[in-house]
């Protein structure tokens, strides 16, 4: 197991005007790295902001989606649901593995970190619907392999701490 863990800073309150339009999601073509950088750091912005846990939720696995393309992944699917649940999001790094990414975005730590919230059953059932997906005909694509990663956001006022579990189960 890998992990890396980084922070983005958010700037002061004045200058949080987001532009919604610019965090769409674009697979068709990728975009600069600065834009990138740009795109994660308004969805850092909304993410420190979010009023409700399913905002908060939702916020927590745009920036990971985010936080991965800028270091090269492309986004093959994001809240794939099954009957055994939802893939938080689909990705294919740059070596080529299909990577099944469960993110976890909490305030705080109190109630113990997000990873601890990735049970045996939540992993069983991951695993599941990590089959039915490949079993789909439109989700054959080469790859150089599978793996299991967890992403946790522990979000503050002005910070979003991200950290990368690589093969967590």
């Amino acid at each position: 197991m890998h992990t890396t863990t980084t922070a983005t800073k958010i700037p002061s309150a004045h200058r949080c005007q987001l532009d919604q339009a610019r965090l769409r999601y674009d697979n068709e073509r990728p975009l600069p790295q600065s834009a990138r950088e740009e795109k994660l750091r308004l969805i850092a912005q909304q993410l420190c902001m979010a009023e409700n846990p399913k905002q908060l939720g939702a916020y927590g696995e745009r920036y990971a989606a985010a936080w991965l393309e800028l270091q090269g992944w492309y986004v093959l699917e994001r809240n794939w649901r099954t009957r055994f649940g939802e893939l938080d999001i689909i990705m294919l790094d740059p070596k080529h593995t299909v990577v099944f990414v469960e993110v976890k975005t909490r305030r705080s730590t109190r109630q113990g970190l997000p990873q601890e919230a990735v049970t045996s059953n939540k992993q069983a059932n991951l695993r599941h619907a990590a089959l039915a997906w490949l079993h789909e005909v439109d989700h054959r694509i080469s790859n150089n392999g599978l793996r299991f990663d967890v992403i946790t956001n522990i979000v503050g006022r002005k910070e979003v701490s991200t950290r990368h579990i690589k093969e967590a189960f």
